[in-house]
C-alpha cells in the first residue's frame, strides 16, 4: 500500500514536472539576431567632438549641457540605462570599484558621467542609481559623479559623436549594447576607449592624465606615455618599441653631449 502511494506520488510530480516544460521552452530567451555584431559595438572615433549643445537632466533635475558638464577636467563617459536587468549594473560597479583605487578623484581631477541611453527614463531612475551605487562603493564618490538622462535627439547626438552602436531589442524588451568607459578631453574630444567591464586602474590613470592635455599627471606619467602607445584593438595602453629607442636614443645623445663638455672644461682647467 505505501509502495503504490509513492508510486503515485513518483508520478504525479513527473506529470506537474511534464506540464511546466513546454512553459518554459516558451519563456526560454530567443536567440540574439544575426546581425548583432553590426548593430551592437563601438566604432572608435578618436578625435571626435562630442556634441557641445548636448542637453541632459541630473540626479537632481538640473540641466546640464555637454559644454559645462566637465568645466575645464577631462571627462570619463559610460553610456548605458538604469533599469538594464544585468550589463550596466556590472558596468557601474566596475566603475567604482576602479575609481575607488585611483589617487586622480571624481570631481577634483575629472568628471565621472553615466548617461542613460533609454529616453523613457527620468531623473528618478538616475537619483536612485546614484544612490544605490554611492551605498555600495561609499569610497568611489560616486556623490561626485554626474548620472544624466535626457531626449531623444540629444541620447542620439551623443552616442553617434562617440560611435557607441545599440538597438531595442523588442523580442526582449531590453535595450541591445556594447560595455565600456570614454575618455574625453577638456575640448570635448574623444581621447580614449576602454571596452568591456574590467579596466586596469593604471592604464585608465594615463588615459586621464593623456585626456587632461598637461593638466593632470607628473614628470614620470609624460614619460610613460612617451614610451607607451595607445593599442586601439585593445583600448589599453602597451609598451612602444619605437618610442623606447626614440627616448632612449636622446638621452644618450644628450649624456654624450654633457660628457664631452665636460671634458673640454676639465682640458682647459
Amino acid at each position: 500500500m505505501g509502495r503504490d502511494r509513492a508510486l503515485g506520488a513518483l508520478l504525479q510530480a513527473v506529470m506537474l514536472l511534464a506540464a511546466s516544460l513546454p512553459a518554459a521552452w516558451a519563456t526560454r530567451a530567443p536567440a540574439p539576431p544575426a546581425d548583432l555584431a553590426q548593430r551592437v559595438g563601438f566604432d572608435q572615433r578618436l578625435g571626435a567632438q562630442v556634441p557641445a549643445d548636448a542637453r541632459f537632466e541630473d540626479a537632481a533635475g538640473h540641466p546640464v549641457e555637454l559644454r559645462t558638464l566637465a568645466g575645464g577636467k577631462p571627462l570619463l563617459l559610460a553610456l548605458g540605462y538604469y533599469r538594464c536587468p544585468n550589463l550596466c549594473g556590472v558596468v557601474l560597479n566596475a566603475m567604482a570599484h576602479t575609481l575607488a583605487r585611483l589617487d586622480l578623484k571624481p570631481g577634483r581631477d575629472f568628471e565621472v558621467a553615466f548617461v542613460s541611453i533609454d529616453p523613457g527614463e527620468t531623473v528618478a531612475d538616475a537619483r536612485h542609481a546614484q544612490a544605490m551605487l554611492a551605498r555600495m562603493h561609499p569610497d568611489a564618490q560616486v556623490p561626485r559623479w554626474h548620472f544624466l538622462a535626457g531626449d531623444q535627439a540629444s541620447i542620439t547626438a551623443l552616442a553617434r559623436a562617440i560611435g557607441f552602436r545599440y538597438f531595442y531589442d523588442q523580442r526582449l524588451h531590453q535595450y541591445a549594447h556594447a560595455a565600456g568607459l570614454v575618455a574625453i578631453t577638456p575640448g570635448g574630444k574623444v581621447a580614449q576607449y576602454f571596452f568591456g567591464v574590467s579596466w586596469p586602474p593604471s592604464s585608465l590613470r594615463l588615459a586621464l592624465v593623456g585626456a587632461s592635455q598637461g593638466r593632470l599627471g607628473s614628470l614620470a606619467d609624460r614619460l610613460v606615455l612617451l614610451c607607451c602607445g595607445y593599442d586601439p584593438t585593445t583600448g589599453r595602453y602597451s609598451l612602444a618599441i619605437g618610442r623606447v629607442m626614440q627616448v632612449l636614443g636622446v638621452a644618450f645623445v644628450l649624456a654624450l653631449a654633457f660628457w664631452l663638455l665636460w671634458l673640454r672644461r676639465r682640458a682647459r682647467a
